[in-house]
């Protein structure tokens, strides 16, 4: 596959639609109050940086990098269904931790859904190992919380 990840707007509609489809999937998945979503707006804040995976004209997925005190949080990791198993999650997972490398970030969090089994492999595969919630969040029945040293 000749796949190239990219920065995107989130705003855009090919980009939106993405976004709204990982939504729907959460929401299909997890309780709404221990859902942690954001807008297509909010990923195109200044300290959040966008990126989308696409091969020739296809898009096949996304994931964003939101600047935090002190790390960087990976947010919005997506790949349509078709797309999944061919290696594009790990490549937009890659442009992810390039670029909190450049920003000089020590660290990656995130935090997943118990039940993205799929998702908690890669992030393990990765360097990802799990620890307690960070940030904002709090524990509750479904969130893992994970985290990779960059430096």
């Amino acid at each position: 596959m000749g796949i190239i990840v990219e920065p995107g707007d989130p705003r855009e509609p090919e980009n939106r639609a993405l976004i709204e489809a990982a939504q729907t999937q959460m929401r299909a998945l997890f309780p709404a109050d221990e859902n942690h979503l954001l807008s297509p707006e909010a990923l195109h804040a200044p300290d959040v940086r966008f990126f989308v995976a696409r091969e020739y004209d296809t898009t096949l997925g996304c994931g964003a990098l939101a600047q935090r005190q002190g790390y960087g949080e990976v947010k919005a990791m997506y790949v349509v269904p078709f797309a999944r198993g061919q290696g594009v999650g790990r490549r937009i997972l890659a442009r992810l931790e390039l670029e909190a490398r450049h920003l000089d970030l020590p660290c990656l969090r995130l935090e997943t859904g118990d039940a993205l089994a799929e998702a908690i492999g890669l992030y393990e595969a990765e360097g990802f190992a799990r620890r307690g919630a960070f940030g904002d969040y709090a524990e509750n029945g479904s969130s893992v919380f994970m985290e990779k040293r960059l430096d």
